[in-house]
Formats: C-alpha cells, sequence, structure tokens
C-alpha cells in the first residue's frame, strides 16, 4: 500500500471514529427522565456529532461506525447525508441493532440519560472496518475514548492511527472518558463524569505518543493520565506526547498548552468563555471540538482556535439537541462579529434565523408544484351531493399520479395537498422521492385570515412530517384598513412562530387583486409589511406581477430583508395556459423566482368531467398531466432562453 501522500493533498478534512447513535432527547424541561412525555430524534455519538459539527463549519469531514441494517441505522445515514458528511465508512451490521441514548434536561448542569448499548452496532467496529486509502485521503483522524473501551474497537484505532502516521495524517485525541461505557458505572449512570480507573489510565497513555491533539475536559486529562491533580496530570502527559493540548473548562473556556506546561497553568493559551445561559450540556464538548478542528486544520493561530471552540460550545450549551443544534459557519460568523444581546442565544431571533436557513433539509433551486390543496371550489363542483364530496380524496390521489408522471422522480416537483380530502393523496406523495409537499392551514376564503379546524395551529402541526412545508394563504392588500391589516399580520406572525417552533418550513401566500389594484410597488409593500413583524417566510406565492420594475422591487425587498429565502413560486388563479406564459415569460427576468405552484388551470376540467362520469380515472390523469406537463416545458423553455 502506497500512504505517502503530501498532507496539503488530501480528499477529506477529518475523519472522526467511533460512536453513532439515535439520541431521544426529553422535550419537558426540568423534569426527571421517568416523567418524560415526548422526545425529539436526533443523531448523537461524539464522532458523528464532530463530523456533522465540521461539516457545518465548511470542513470536508467523514465518519466510520457501524449501524443496525434497520430503520434507525438509515435514519443516522440520512442525516450525516443531508449535512454532508461522508458515509463511504459507515459500514451496516446485519446482526446488530443501531445504538440509542435516552436523554433530559433535569436542571441546569443535570442531564440524566440511560444508553441502549448492549451489542450495539457502532461498538461492534473492528480492524476490518478501517480502509488504509480512506484513513490516508483526510488530513486528520479523530480518535475517541470510548473505542478504546472494547478489544475490537481499540485494534480498529490502533491501526486507524498506524496508517495515518504514514500516510501524514494526523492525529487527534477526543478523549470522550464516560466511565459508564468502561463498564464502571450503573446503567443509571449514564452522566457521570469521573471515575477512577488504573486500566483505562494504561490504555489512554499507551496512545497519547501518536497524537497531534489531545483534547479533554479536566476529569479527561485526569484519567489519560492516571494523575490526582492536574498540574500533575498536565505535565506526565506532556512528558509522554508532544501533542497539543486542549483543557476544556466549561463556562471558564479553555487553555491551551503548545510546549511545556508552565507552573501557572493559566499562563498557557487562554481561550476565554461566553457568557451565556447555560441549558444543556450534553454535547458541548462535541461542538467545542467541532470548532477547534476547523481552525486547527486550517492552519489558524491557537488563540483563534479556541476562541472558535468556545463560541460553538456557547452554541450548544445555550439550545437542546445535541448535533442539529451546532451551529454553521454563517452562524458563527455572525456570533463572533456581532455577538448576540441575548445570555441564552436560543432566544436571539437573529441567530435562529440564520440557523435555520442554512441547515434546511435540501436545497431547491427550481419548484414545478401542482396545486391542488382546494377545498372550497371542488366543494362547490361537488355541490351537496354526498357521493361526489366522498369522492374528492381518490380525485386528489389521482392528481398525485398525474404529477408523478411528468416529475419522473427528478427534483424540483411537488404539490400543495390538504388535510381535509387530501390524506391518501398525501400518503401516496410520500412514496415518491425528492417531491415538496405543502399544506394548507388557513380557513379557505377568510379575510381576515383564520386557520381551518383550530387557532391552535402548533398542536396540529405535530403530526405532519417533518419535511412538509406550512402554506398560508392570506388575502392582503397595503391599502386595507389599518386594523385588518394589523389583524392579519398578527395571525401571520402566529403561524410563523408555529412554523419555527415545530421544525417546519413556511410559505406565505399574498393575494392583493380580490380587494384593490395591484400596481408595481403593491406586492413588494406587502412584504414589507410582512417582513416588518419579524416573519421570514421560507417561500413567497404570489400572483404574477404587471411589469419588469415590480419583480425587480420584490427582489430587492425580499434581498435587503432575507436574502436566505428560499424564493417565490407563482399562483395561477385559473387563468389561461396562454396568460400564464406570458406571467412566466415576466417572472424569468425575477431573481427571486424559482417556479410555479399552478392549481385549477391544471385540474380543474378534469375535476367537472370526473365528478359527473364523463371520463374514468386514466383519462383524468391524462388530462392533469397533459397540462402539468405543458407548463413545466414552458417554465424550463423560458428559463433555457435566459441563461442563453
Amino acid at each position: 500500500m502506497n500512504t505517502d501522500r503530501n498532507p496539503r493533498d488530501k480528499d477529506l478534512d477529518i475523519i472522526t471514529i467511533g460512536r453513532a447513535s439515535v439520541d431521544l432527547y426529553g422535550q419537558q424541561i426540568g423534569t426527571p427522565l421517568e416523567d418524560i412525555g415526548t422526545f425529539a430524534k436526533s443523531v448523537g455519538g461524539c464522532p458523528a456529532n464532530i463530523a456533522v459539527g465540521t461539516a457545518r463549519l465548511g470542513l470536508k469531514s467523514a465518519l466510520i461506525t457501524r449501524v443496525g441494517n434497520e430503520q434507525m441505522g438509515r435514519f443516522i445515514r440520512e442525516q450525516l447525508g443531508r449535512e454532508g458528511v461522508e458515509t463511504a465508512g459507515v459500514h451496516t451490521d446485519t446482526d446488530r441493532l443501531t445504538a440509542l441514548v435516552l436523554l433530559s434536561v433535569q436542571g441546569e448542569g443535570l442531564s440524566p440519560m440511560i444508553f441502549y448499548r448492549t451489542d450495539c452496532a457502532d461498538m461492534a467496529l473492528d480492524e476490518s472496518d478501517i480502509d488504509e486509502s480512506f484513513i490516508a485521503s483526510a488530513r486528520a483522524i479523530v480518535v475517541t475514548g470510548t473505542h478504546f473501551s472494547r478489544a475490537h474497537s481499540e485494534a480498529a484505532q490502533r491501526k486507524a492511527i498506524l496508517v495515518a502516521k504514514v500516510a501524514g495524517t494526523r492525529v487527534a485525541f477526543d478523549l470522550d472518558y464516560r466511565p459508564n461505557l468502561w463498564g464502571l458505572g450503573g446503567h443509571e449512570a449514564g452522566f457521570e463524569r469521573y471515575v477512577a480507573s488504573d486500566i483505562v489510565s494504561t490504555i489512554y497513555k499507551s496512545v497519547l505518543a501518536d497524537c497531534d491533539l489531545l483534547v479533554g475536559t479536566e476529569e479527561e486529562v485526569l484519567i489519560a493520565s492516571g494523575e490526582k491533580d492536574i498540574a500533575s496530570a498536565l505535565r506526565t502527559i506532556r512528558e509522554i506526547s508532544s501533542a497539543v493540548i486542549v483543557l476544556k473548562r466549561g463556562a471558564m473556556g479553555c487553555i491551551v498548552y503548545d510546549g511545556p506546561i508552565p507552573d501557572v497553568l493559566e499562563e498557557g493559551i487562554v481561550g476565554a468563555g461566553f457568557p451565556i445561559e447555560v441549558y444543556n450540556v450534553l454535547g458541548a464538548g462535541d461542538a467545542f471540538m467541532s470548532g477547534f478542528l476547523r481552525g486547527w486544520l486550517r492552519d489558524k493561530p491557537l488563540a483563534t482556535c479556541a476562541s472558535w471552540a468556545n463560541a460553538c460550545g456557547a452554541f450548544a450549551v445555550s439550545r437542546l439537541l445535541c448535533a442539529p443544534e451546532y451551529p454553521t459557519w454563517a452562524e458563527l460568523s455572525h456570533f463572533l462579529d456581532q455577538g448576540s444581546p441575548e445570555r441564552a442565544l436560543r432566544k436571539d431571533a437573529t441567530l435562529n434565523h440564520l440557523h435555520w436557513a442554512t441547515t434546511r433539509r435540501r436545497d431547491i433551486p427550481q419548484l414545478m408544484a401542482l396545486a391542488i390543496d382546494h377545498r372550497s371550489q371542488l366543494e362547490e363542483l361537488a355541490g351537496d351531493d354526498r357521493d361526489k364530496l366522498a369522492r374528492l380524496p381518490r380525485f386528489k390521489a389521482l392528481a398525485v399520479e398525474a404529477a408523478a408522471r411528468i416529475a419522473n422522480g427528478r427534483a424540483g416537483f411537488g404539490m400543495l395537498l390538504d388535510d381535509k380530502y387530501g390524506r391518501d393523496a398525501l400518503f401516496k406523495a410520500a412514496t415518491l422521492p425528492q417531491f415538496w409537499v405543502a399544506r394548507p392551514i388557513e380557513q379557505p376564503g377568510s379575510r381576515p385570515l383564520q386557520f381551518e379546524f383550530t387557532q391552535d395551529v402548533g398542536s396540529r402541526l405535530v403530526e405532519w412530517p417533518v419535511d412538509h412545508c406550512i402554506k398560508v394563504l392570506c388575502f392582503y392588500h397595503p391599502d386595507d384598513p389599518a386594523a385588518l391589516k394589523a389583524e392579519q399580520i398578527a395571525k401571520l406572525r402566529s403561524a410563523y412562530d408555529a412554523a419555527r417552533g415545530i421544525g417546519r418550513e413556511l410559505l406565505v401566500e399574498i393575494i392583493a387583486s380580490k380587494h384593490g389594484s395591484v400596481g408595481d410597488k403593491t406586492i413588494s409593500q406587502a412584504l414589507r409589511d410582512v417582513y416588518d413583524a419579524g416573519i421570514k417566510p421560507d417561500w413567497w406565492k404570489l400572483e404574477a406581477q404587471p411589469s419588469a420594475a415590480a419583480w425587480g422591487q420584490i427582489d430587492s425587498v425580499i434581498e435587503a430583508r432575507d436574502p436566505l429565502c428560499r424564493g417565490v413560486v407563482l399562483l395561477g388563479l385559473e387563468a389561461p395556459q396562454d396568460q400564464l406564459e406570458a406571467g412566466f415569460r415576466m417572472a424569468r427576468q425575477s431573481r427571486s423566482v424559482r417556479g410555479f405552484a399552478v392549481g385549477r388551470t391544471i385540474f380543474a376540467d378534469a375535476a367537472r368531467r370526473w365528478l359527473v362520469g364523463e371520463i374514468g380515472d386514466d383519462a383524468a390523469i391524462d388530462d392533469m398531466a397533459r397540462r402539468f406537463g405543458a407548463l413545466v416545458d414552458i417554465w424550463l423553455r423560458l428559463g433555457e432562453k435566459v441563461a442563453a
């Protein structure tokens, strides 16, 4: 094997090795784990967290681990891939289940946890999982303390270290000491941080000489050295290893030692902490490590590395989950440049929006959607005929088949479907790959805006799939009476708060033409009114505009108020195809328009004829597919002209 590669000429920045679990976080705060009623699911485990954390900060990261051949294992793969983590080193263990961890926040600094790790997949890692060329492709690897607790996983990490040293790949050791996972505590002692052990200390000390970076808390430095006080521990480690040593000190920040250990420990490179509220300490160390690695692998001064690390740790302790809450580079940069007015960073609206908008589940640069979330219009077609009303769910499922035929598995397609008649259609849409789905929450035709079924939108959204987008239509005109506008905006704000609180994207549809004239500045002013209320939708759904100038006004507002907005999709208002084409042509000049979401132009005729028995299912699908396909062709053709 030839592993002699220039460290600057590597495909990956970092490979982490070891634990990958599914964390189930209790969503009730300040109560014992016994009393938790609901849990939030996320990727967990020190190496998996670091792989995600470094990817969010712009590093090319990878993970070597094992997951089970079941839904939780596939969840980990999916989430890692979505974050941009290379998964070639994530192996499937057909004999074992994916590890699980149950966690809660009972009080400040108190987070009980239970590890479900009996013969689990990630702890079965062995030497066969270490591909030498894969290790050599990285600028650095991270080995972790827990995976030295079993003979086979210890052998795997030692093999990785040996290959790394030959290949010019740096070795970082996250001391990651969990006594419980070494068999040094009962099942209920998952939060226990320190139990002295000569066996653990001997194993850790045998690794130190091969490392370039060592990172740990005071307790972890003690176990790595076998000493009883921190000064002696640091000096013992320095006698064995020339690595950069990073001592994590929680709220006090960290101290970095690059050379002899000074007589006064604070004379190392001190990275000051950030004065923030401690909400949840779990996962903070992995966020810290991610920030430090970003600087270390970019050859930044160690003081800078420490500052980035402490800032990432501050984000983690101020939020509930581990990896999903870690900052992106945009967030971190904003925080380092401008700080925050909030001690509880999770309450900082600017940082929260940056976090949300830079961690969306997938990119959607173009969207072509068949909108059939209509309720009142279809009810009008059905009249008072109960049989026809009962058939509406079937028709909406046929519309999904029509849209799927045109999408043909391609990205950039989707539908608007409702909860009232669209349940079967929603189930069918869930089987389509890369398919975007939005669902309405407004009471059809309401002005002032009211929500359908219940005004408590948040409780309703809990049942929705995490990738479904909330759509809310508001008949809003900037010239409306002030009281009406205030009521409308307040309702939109409650939808926005629910969307962010429950973690769903929001599409706001504005229709002004039903209640006043529309000029070049009408819709842009409506958007300003919404933004002024602190509402930043992921999507806008807007009418065709009267001029290129009108679109220019809209572009300017979106770019000034929320440059991270996904963009605008055009609505149809049952316009004929030639009018839609004219609107498409004008919209194609906009920098913000990403596509269209058209309904009655596509389905109205088929619905009328199908409901009275003039055509059957196949003919209805054919008709809707033909009309939807024609609009798709027009949109794509116009896009090609703009690009040319």
